[in-house]
């Protein structure tokens, strides 16, 4: 496939470059035979798709689990023999460069919707802790939640409708990702249901909620939860005092 020697060369440019990455204070160098990466490794690995866990082959030739997608993504054919590094039939010589570019797209938007089912898996779900207890998916931003891991969820199951959010099992709240390069991934390629899915097969990894909240104080003082509304109502009055009429009106 002409794409895919595109892709591979592209690569190996990349990795002609004598970069260091840094993962833990700990340096690691890129492959050295990247051209050998799967579509799904290569895929995985791209900039902004850390998120992304890898579905097995399997899983993938498995037509009961992709039940209802060829409905969903166009050039699916295409799509599926990408995803599987197959040959496809639509890809021959006579195909031009934009069509090629339809189907890489198209095989982008059936792996995240496959990737949403195979991490309701036991496996998918065992690949996804590790990174959840690594610390991939980033760490909760409120101060009482001391760190808590989160877990990426979607706000719809269908394509394009949000973006990918984050939540907190500790607050049980949803958060943006910190790093804008993953706030582009769409929200169904992870699905509505993973991070409750995950507690309801290891309920003994559900963290307890937060004991402390803060606690409003003035001048050392806890405010009243009805203190702003009573403040509210005599500044009102203040603003807008009645006017006795008894003195304008006559004996």
């Amino acid at each position: 496939l002409r794409f895919i020697h595109l892709r591979e060369f592209t690569i190996s440019l990349f990795c002609c470059i004598p970069t260091i990455i840094y993962t833990k204070s700990v340096a690691v160098r890129p492959m050295a035979s990247p051209h050998n990466l799967s579509w799904v490794a290569w895929f995985c690995r791209l900039r902004g798709n850390e998120f992304f866990c890898e579905v097995e082959e399997e899983f993938m030739r498995d037509r009961f689990n992709l039940t209802g997608l060829s409905e969903q993504v166009p050039h699916y054919r295409a799509a599926l023999d990408l995803l599987l590094d197959h040959e496809s039939e639509e890809d021959d010589a006579e195909t031009s460069s934009k069509e090629m570019d339809m189907h890489e797209q198209a095989a982008e938007m059936l792996y995240g919707l496959i990737h949403a089912r195979y991490i309701l898996t036991n496996q998918g779900i065992s690949q996804m802790l590790e990174k959840w207890t690594n610390g991939d998916f980033g760490r909760c931003p409120r101060f009482f939640c001391t760190g808590q891991p989160l877990l990426p969820t979607g706000l719809s199951d269908v394509p394009t409708e949000s973006v990918v959010k984050l939540y907190c099992p500790r607050c049980m709240d949803l958060y943006n990702p910190k790093s804008s390069k993953h706030q582009t991934v769409d929200g169904a390629y992870f699905g509505t249901s993973f991070p409750h899915m995950v507690f309801m097969v290891h309920p003994e990894l559900r963290p307890d909620p937060p004991t402390s909240s803060y606690v409003a104080r003035l001048h050392g003082f806890q405010i009243h939860a009805k203190a702003y509304q009573l403040q509210y109502d005599a500044s009102s009055v203040f603003k807008h005092p009645m006017i006795d009429l008894s003195s304008f009106v006559g004996p």
